[in-house]
This record gives structure tokens, sequence and C-alpha cells, in this order.
């Protein structure tokens, strides 16, 4: 049976007293709520959420999902693939996507492809196996999206909370480059904004008119496969992060799927990455918000879901490969 504990019962040291409203800490007013059936990640998880100085509302067992109060900040570890959860979850997520509460759910490889599916139509950030330092770095992203609760603190607590996800958002910067490899910096939450390929014109001769030129069609996926296994070679040879750039493998793998009439899962797709599960869900979360990619639900099992290039990518990924020509069979 889960152990259902609310207040600051968990994770207050000897001597700590709850910060209260108005003592100077804008997030102490934002209500953090947690559940968790794991008795010691809950607890970890409640450490945690009064170390960002949050204040804890409630913290519970995943059999109290149904109770969650959808304005609060919500943190919730589903590590295994149950429908007894899996219902209670999808019903949490549309209510905190109507309120705009923040939702930060971790779970296991092992049941992502569910957790995703039935996260659909949220924007829940979602880890996997995720450290201590990871949850935090999502609770801390995760405060200035509290809209309605945020909208009631003073300008100085408001002033406060921006200072403090500003001073994480800086850590969990780096932490990003350390893992994922160098990379632009000073980049927004939406890494590379992704406009439309532009068709080149051509001169009809027989109307004199531009027409537009024809749309080439998606490279063999047998050559995009022997371009995968090539740069899956070096990691032979060398350390794995030296060639770390999980967008292009991304693109890459659902571009040969695309082509074979395959779907691939949000768990195969991490795995395609090359890089951590949880940093290939915040690379896939910017690729789809930046128009890259898309979510396609499985019709015949809602436990899955699936992701697929959109157009404007399939279109611009066979413009790249029809622009380098009998070149594309020497890429790495």
């Amino acid at each position: 049976m889960s152990e259902a504990r609310t207040g600051f019962d968990i994770g207050r040291g000897p001597g700590r007293e709850p910060d209260r409203a108005g003592s100077g800490n804008a997030s102490a007013l934002l209500p953090v709520s947690v559940f968790a059936d794991r008795s010691y990640v809950r607890a970890e998880m409640a450490e945690d959420v009064a170390a960002t100085g949050c204040r804890l509302a409630q913290v519970g067992g995943l059999d109290l999902l149904f109770l969650a109060d959808h304005s609060d900040v919500l943190l919730v570890d589903c590590p295994m693939d149950e429908d007894a959860w899996r219902i209670d979850l999808a019903r949490l997520a549309i209510r905190a996507a109507a309120r705009r509460a923040p939702l930060v759910v971790s779970t296991s490889m092992a049941a992502l492809d569910s957790v995703f599916a039935s996260l659909s139509g949220s924007d829940a950030q979602i880890l996997v196996m995720p450290s201590r330092a990871e949850r935090m770095i999502a609770l801390a992203r995760a405060l200035p999206q509290a809209g309605n609760r945020v909208r009631e603190l003073s300008d100085e607590d408001r002033l406060v909370l921006f200072r403090l996800t500003e001073q994480v958002g800086q850590i969990a910067q780096k932490l990003e480059q350390l893992s994922a490899g160098p990379g632009p910096a000073g980049r927004e939450a939406v890494a590379f904004p992704f406009d439309e390929a532009r068709e080149p014109l051509r001169s009809d001769d027989a109307t004199d008119r531009l027409a537009r030129t024809v749309r080439p069609s998606l490279p063999d996926p047998r050559l995009v496969r022997r371009i995968i296994r090539q740069r899956q070679l070096r990691t032979r040879f060398f350390e794995a992060e030296l060639f770390a750039d999980p967008a292009w493998d991304m693109l890459l793998d659902l571009t040969a799927a695309r082509a074979e009439h395959v779907r691939v899962s949000i768990t195969s797709l991490c795995i395609a990455s090359g890089v951590p599960p949880t940093t290939a869900l915040r690379w896939i979360s910017q690729m789809t918000d930046a128009g890259l990619l898309q979510r396609a639900e499985d019709q015949a099992d809602r436990r899955r879901a699936f992701l697929m290039l959109t157009d404007k990518a399939a279109d611009a990924i066979a413009r790249y490969f029809a622009e380098l020509g009998p070149l594309a069979a020497t890429l790495i």
C-alpha cells in the first residue's frame, strides 16, 4: 500500500523550518506535489523539492494521482508499464495541460513508450532514470511555467523567482553542453528554428514563366542505413561523446524509416540518438517545436505512440541528398 504523506514531513533536515509565504523566497509560494510508488524515490523527490525552496503540497503513491491538485507543479515517477496508473496519468496530463500546470514525469526505458503515449497533448518534461541533478534542473525549468501561481506573486517575489530559475538555467546549459558535446551557445528553448526549404525556381521555355522544380524523392533507405552504420562504427575506435550529434542521427533514422514505411517508437528513436535518453528527449521536444518531428498515435494500441518526420522536414532531407548527388554515398 502506498504511503500517502503531506506537508513538510519528508526532506526537512534537523532544525530546518519550511519556507513561509512572504519569507522572500518566491518559489516557497509555489506548491509542488510528488507521486511515486517507490518510497526511496518519493523521499528523494520530496527532498529535491525542499532544496529548491518550493512548498511541498502533497506526497503519495501513484494510486493518489487522481487526487492531485492540477494547479500545482507535479512530479511523478512511473518506472513500470502498468495499466493501473496509465489512465490516471493520461487524465492528469489533460488536466495539467488545461491549467498550464507544469508536469515532470520520470520513467524507465521499459516504460517510456507507455508514458510517452499517456502524455499526448501535454508539454510534460519526461526524464529517463534521471539523476537528482537532472530532476532539480527539470523542476527549476518548470517553475516559471506555473502560470496562475506566478501571477499571484509580488513584484519582489517574481524577481527572486526569476533569479533562481536563471541561475539554475545556466547550470542546466553547462550540463547539456557536457553531455551532448559542443554546440552553438546562447540558444533558446527551440535550438534550431526551422523554415521550410525554399524551392528553387526555373524558367519554363514554353511559357517564359517561373515554375516550381519537381520535388526530389527521399534517398534510398539502404544508403541512409549504410551512413548510419558508418557513423556508429566510429564509436568502436573513439569515445562516443566526441561525435555526439543527436539531431542528425535521429533525422537519419526517421528518414530511413519513412522511406521503408515503418514506424519508429520513442524508445527506438532515443537509442538511435546515441545520447542518454533524457538528453534525447530534450532534443526531440526541441525538434518537435521547431517543426521537424511530429507525433503519430497508434490507433490499434493506445499505449503506444510514434514519431515521424514532418512533410517539411522530409522535403528538406530529400533536397539535401539530391544536392549531394553521388557524394551522398561517401557521407559519414
